[in-house]
């Protein structure tokens, strides 16, 4: 099919909302990726362990998973304009609150901000992602999709890069174990100087976020799918219970969340370890495991546009099939060596996620009609996987050690396992031919 034809149905032209829309894939995608390195950047500031630092993940995650349903009720009952507003204006609440969080200097209070937060890229993907699938053909919509969401890792490449130089670089560089040493004046001095540094970045994405609000209030969206506002819960949920190729994608969207923040977020400690042994300082080892981040990030969004361009001449199931395979090749890679050539494979591990996401979702929400608002909300509740996942394996390296081998290596049996079941999801879509 033509290009022209993913941003067309019935002769009306989508491409004004598909770009603003879009936009919000990016802004949502900035959100993700400032925050993974926060485990380790709030595990320093409040001498915390790996596994009370992952809590900032359970927050975030949690989040998408308590607000999925709400939000699709409440698009259901509006609309899907409405449903972005609502995103956005949750997402900027929560930015902003990481000034009082600061104040109060506590990390339940950060907590909040980011579990608020959320709540609003919860309303976000619950509306974007549905949305993108209508503006055009059915045919077309898993290539729109992961279009789309092709750009959303250009706002994590964002957020990595906002982490790594004005958060991870500019806090104290006093190492952890130094940190242990201080004395509770000296510590709360430290510590407000980071949080200084922390929150910065967030209140300036408040901002933008604040424009993008006003920005989307003024202009005239489209109605796609927007013909039916009964609620109807509970027959629609039986319904959806019952489509195969949905319910198994919302358990294959679960798994391969939490692969994803696994990798995304563990890098850190992965990397910091290795660089470490070769000599390097705390710090730099960070700001290099960050860096590494970004060039994953970097494979990741060149691999969704090219994986993207695949998707016209192989079928969306087969080709996540062969993806998750690979990923489970690297993967075993990853846990395999005690060296820089493990984080090689770390970051051929995100090439490989790069078309999952989108095509579980696009899959999954295929023939679902006005039942896709309450899919999609199914299906970003999945988004729990990244909340639920990462303590196990933060849990996992702060033992250091197992039997003599690193701890952190053998963590990653987690993603391992993930993508194992996400590959059997999209073989079986593929003999589905769906």
């Amino acid at each position: 099919m033509s290009k022209e034809s993913i941003l067309k149905k019935d002769g009306v032209s989508y491409v004004l909302p598909f770009i603003l829309i879009t936009a919000c894939f990016a802004l949502w995608g900035f959100a993700n990726d400032i925050t993974n390195p926060m485990v380790k950047a709030f595990s320093k500031i409040f001498r915390m362990s790996v596994t009370d630092g992952a809590l900032v993940q359970v927050a975030f995650y949690g989040g998408y998973f308590a607000m999925a349903f709400p939000a699709a009720m409440f698009i259901r009952k509006f609309s899907y304009k409405a449903g972005v507003l609502m995103g956005l204006g949750l997402y900027a609440v929560g930015a902003f609150l990481f000034f009082p969080a600061k104040m109060i200097g506590a990390y339940p209070c950060f907590l909040l901000a980011y579990f608020i937060l959320t709540c609003g890229l919860s309303f976000l993907e619950t509306s974007c992602n549905p949305y993108i699938l209508s503006m055009g053909t059915e045919e077309t919509s898993t290539r729109r999709l992961n279009l789309a969401q092709s750009f959303n890792p250009m706002g994590s490449l964002l957020g990595m890069y906002v982490a790594m130089n004005f958060i991870q670089a500019r806090m104290d560089p006093m190492s952890t174990a130094d940190r242990a040493l201080l004395s509770d004046e000296q510590f709360n001095v430290l510590k407000d100087h980071d949080l200084s540094v922390l929150i910065s970045p967030y209140l300036t994405i408040a901002i933008v976020i604040a424009v993008m609000f006003v920005v989307i209030f003024f202009v005239k969206m489209p109605k796609n799918n927007d013909q039916s506002h009964a609620i109807n819960f509970i027959p629609t949920l039986k319904r959806l219970i019952h489509v195969k190729h949905y319910r198994e994608g919302v358990i294959a969207q679960f798994f391969y969340v939490g692969a994803q923040i696994m990798c995304w977020t563990f890098i850190i400690q992965y990397g910091t370890r290795y660089f470490m042994l070769e000599g390097m300082e705390e710090r730099a080892a960070e700001v290099l495991s960050q860096r590494f981040n970004i060039f994953a990030m970097i494979f990741f969004c060149c691999s969704r546009f090219i994986c993207t361009f695949f998707l016209r001449y192989i079928n969306p199931g087969k080709l996540l099939s062969i993806l998750a395979v690979c990923a489970m090749v690297l993967t075993v890679g990853v846990i395999y060596f005690q060296n820089r050539y493990g984080v090689y494979c770390l970051m051929g591990v995100s090439g490989c996620m790069s078309l999952m996401f989108p095509t579980i979702y696009g899959i999954a929400l295929q023939k679902l009609g006005d039942d896709a608002k309450f899919g999609a909300a199914g299906l970003i509740m999945a988004i729990l996987g990244g909340s639920i996942l990462p303590p196990f394996q933060a849990s996992i390296i702060d033992l250091k050690e197992i039997l003599g081998y690193p701890a952190v290596n053998l963590s990653f049996i987690l993603p391992f396992i993930c993508f194992v079941v996400v590959a059997i999801y999209g073989y079986r879509m593929y003999r589905l031919r769906i």
